[in-house]
C-alpha cells in the first residue's frame, strides 16, 4: 500500500511508501488516481515504477515465506543451495541493523 499525501482540493501532491503526518490514506500501487498523478509528474513509464517498488517489497515477502516454511520445517535451511543460504543471511544481517524493524509485508505491498 501506498501513503497518500492530498492538496486543499482533493488532489494527490505526493506518494509515501510509509504513513506521514499528512499522509495516512493508503492506496493500492495500481490504482488509476495514482497512475495519473505519476503520468502527470515523471517521465518515467508510470506502470514500470510501480512494478519496480513492488518488486522490493515483494522480495521480503518471499524472504518472510522462507522464514516461516523453515520455522515450520517444511524445507530445512542447509538443504538450500549455499548461494541461496548466503544470500539469506546477508539480507538479515542487514536487516538486523536497520532500527526501526516494524514493517511488516502489508506496509510494503
Amino acid at each position: 500500500m501506498l501513503y497518500i499525501e492530498r492538496d486543499e482540493n482533493g488532489g494527490i501532491i505526493a506518494i509515501h511508501r510509509s504513513p506521514r503526518a499528512n499522509a495516512s490514506e493508503t492506496k493500492p500501487a495500481a490504482d488509476e488516481e495514482i497512475i495519473d498523478f505519476l503520468n502527470e509528474t515523471t517521465s518515467e513509464d508510470p506502470k514500470k515504477m510501480l512494478l519496480s517498488l513492488s518488486d522490493k517489497g515483494l522480495i521480503r515477502l518471499v524472504e518472510d515465506l522462507i522464514d516461516l516454511l523453515i520455522r515450520k520445517n517444511i524445507i530445512v535451511y542447509t538443504e538450500l543451495p549455499e548461494h541461496a543460504q548466503e544470500k539469506l543471511r546477508e539480507r538479515t544481517r542487514l536487516r538486523e541493523t536497520i532500527t526501526s524493524q516494524t514493517l511488516t509485508v502489508e506496509d510494503i505491498l
